[in-house]
């Protein structure tokens, strides 16, 4: 979510050595020339572990051996508005946003000019489509789309933007977020959202939600209106996702403060979580009390945490699991260790914030869901710290452990999770440059994690450029790995850098990057196919894609990485001034389904000009500009990429 920068969080003041002043220049390990021999050492052989739960199985006739390998000829950069995929391969649109997610009581069609009510949007796609997940009822054929709507933009989704301010106009604002359940099937036609469905949902800010873990109950979370601190309405600013292998759905909720209005001088645990006057002008508070911390000073803290969503289930409540600890998450990725336990790796995308990770206590169970409802809520949380030695250490946020007592401040292991934040801060963890999607590959055992930009790195005050980081001013982002050294729970990690993004022909040394193959800037999206490709998508702002240095890079877009060579082809451009974000396939590979976030946007996130169709793109219909899922098919019918 790299939009508007000024109203981006950046809210760590702590002493903590940053990665770039804990990072050893001889860790310097880049693509150009080949990781061969540099990564012997990392990449030595380990045992796999069972996370074939919790992905996708490779197709038949797609042998271990060719595994990475990139089978399609990359694209040329665009700035044309509509998605550009490789000769051979189609792209079709289906589920932008107002279209009728399927609900059997009610299915409003959109409204062109931002007239449909809140009560329609609440039974139709949400706003800015972001991670997903396709989940089989019928293999590859048939089955459940579900995908977070990560804000609103005011100036869309109203016929008079913020022209006028009412509490309908709020309500519906709080539909555009949250989660959408679809059904889609593939016919002779391709593939099309089945209505009604009896699987169809909406979640949004005023869904009802359940607390659980140690910090439900906790006074940290009770409020006027839920005194018990364990009942909540909604979820927002849905980014990055999750799955579980007992097929489940997480969702992470990102930049939550800044709906909040706060006090004119925040106390100590506000302003390190950024709540400021006014947040970033959303004036939900104007018309729900809730959001208005001046009056609700704990609903903050009710924000932050991966949600829990039983897809197959739609009368199922979902639930915000606070032992994973609360942040500004951009999403959650589950791995399993040997001996069955979930491991839950998570970043907060904002400046010199954390990476953690959660061990449950007891292993996954058989039976789905039911038998795993409480498995999330017993284990422990951990922050990362690199170390300049290329190793790097998970510092457990236990109560009682280190500085985490009474006597430092912190009263009881609710507390910890709720200040999460702070726990770090305490233990020293490592403050990092906007962790954003983190992907595992289980046959390797490593973990990336994208790191997307932060164009304050070298200013004064600010954490010097160094070997993990090594640019000043970095405004192109970079993609950093590590292998947890034995099993996913382990302790101790080696880590180096797959790869630092840029323009080789940019004039700043800062900004050439050393990407082996085509030009990119500002990684946002990952995930890791089964075959072992990675594919990396990015999220540069508006405010500048198609100038100065990223001139030459076109609009925002999908890359496939072979991890083996560090060759990055450019597979997908999207339209003018969107995202590309969220990516997920039917098992057998030969449907991608990728989500097209804002086309259109202008530098400021709430994009309020009033105007609807005023945008620098029409994209997909040729009206106002509407995220949504393209559909990616080869025209043969074969395995996407291969």
């Amino acid at each position: 979510m790299a939009k508007d920068f000024g109203s981006m969080e950046d809210s760590n003041r702590s002493t903590n050595p940053s990665i770039h002043e804990v990072s050893d220049p001889g860790r310097r390990i880049v693509l150009r020339g080949g990781l061969g021999a540099a990564l012997q050492g990392l990449m030595a052989p380990v045992a796999a572990g069972a996370l074939s739960a919790c992905s996708i199985a490779a197709p038949t006739g797609l042998r271990p051996s060719a595994a990475g390998r990139l089978g399609f000829t990359g694209i040329a950069a665009s700035r044309a508005d509509t998605v550009v995929v490789p000769e051979g391969y189609e792209a079709r649109v289906i589920a932008p946003w107002g279209d009728p997610v399927g609900l059997a009581k009610a299915s409003p069609a959109f409204r062109p000019d931002g007239s449909n009510t809140a009560e329609d949007q609440a039974a139709q796609m949400g706003m800015h489509h972001d991670g997903m997940h396709y989940y089989p009822l019928d293999g590859s054929r048939r089955g459940l789309l579900v995908m977070n709507h990560e804000y609103a933009d005011n100036g869309l989704l109203f016929a008079d933007g913020m022209a006028t301010w009412t509490a309908e106009k709020v309500r519906k604002a709080q539909a555009a977020h949250g989660v959408s359940v679809i059904e889609v099937v593939l016919g002779e036609t391709g593939w099309t959202v089945v209505r009604p469905s009896r699987y169809a949902r909406r979640i949004t800010a005023y869904t009802p939600m359940r607390l659980a873990g140690p910090a439900a109950g906790h006074p940290h979370v009770r409020t006027a209106a839920d005194p018990q601190g364990l009942h909540v309405l909604g979820t927002m600013n849905n980014c990055a996702s999750g799955i579980t292998p007992w097929g489940t759905y997480l969702t992470s909720e990102e930049n939550f403060i800044l709906y909040f209005n706060g006090p004119a001088e925040p106390d100590a645990h506000g302003k390190r979580w950024g709540l400021r006057p006014g947040g970033i002008g959303t004036r939900w508070h104007e018309h729900d009390e809730r959001f208005d911390a001046t009056r609700h000073p704990n609903e903050p803290n009710r924000f932050g945490w991966i949600v829990e969503i039983d897809p197959m289930d739609p009368s199922s409540t979902p639930v915000k699991r606070t032992a994973l600890g609360r942040g500004a998450h951009e999403g959650a990725t589950v791995a399993v260790t040997s001996d069955g336990r979930a491991v839950v790796y998570t970043g907060e995308d904002a400046r010199f914030e954390y990476i953690y990770k959660f061990v449950s206590r007891d292993r996954v169970a058989a039976g789905g869901a039911r038998a795993n409802a409480g498995l999330l809520d017993h284990g422990t949380l951990y922050v990362a710290r690199f170390d300049a030695d290329g190793t790097g250490r998970w510092l457990p946020l236990v109560h009682g452990h280190g500085p985490l007592t009474v006597e430092g401040g912190f009263t009881d292991a609710g507390d910890v999770l709720v200040r999460a934040r702070q726990a770090s801060d305490a233990l020293g963890g490592t403050r990092m440059d906007r962790p954003e999607w983190i992907t595992v590959d289980p046959a390797r055992r490593e973990v990336y994690c994208a790191l997307t930009n932060n164009s304050q790195r070298g200013r004064p005050g600010q954490p010097a450029a160094d070997a993990a980081n090594p640019r000043a001013n970095n405004t192109m982002g970079q993609v950093i790995r590590w292998r947890e050294e034995g099993d996913f729970d382990a302790a101790v990690f080696r880590w180096d850098h797959f790869v630092l993004a840029g323009d080789p022909v940019n004039a700043r040394p800062q900004a050439q990057g050393n990407v082996r193959g085509d030009a990119f800037a500002c990684p946002d999206g990952l995930w890791m196919d089964p075959r072992g490709v990675l594919w990396m998508q990015t999220d540069m702002s508006s405010a500048v894609m198609g100038r100065g240095e990223f001139e030459r890079l076109g609009n925002n877009m999908m890359l496939a990485a072979d991890p083996q060579t560090g060759e990055v082809r450019r597979f997908l451009a999207g339209p003018v001034d969107c995202e590309v974000t969220g990516v997920t396939a039917t098992p057998d590979l030969r449907t991608f389904f990728v989500n097209i976030q804002h086309p259109g946007e202008g530098p400021s996130e709430g994009g309020d000009d009033g105007s609807g169709v005023a945008r620098s793109s029409r994209w997909p219909d040729g009206g106002r500009p509407r995220s949504a899922t393209v559909v990616i098919r080869r025209a043969d019918g074969g395995v996407i990429g291969a």
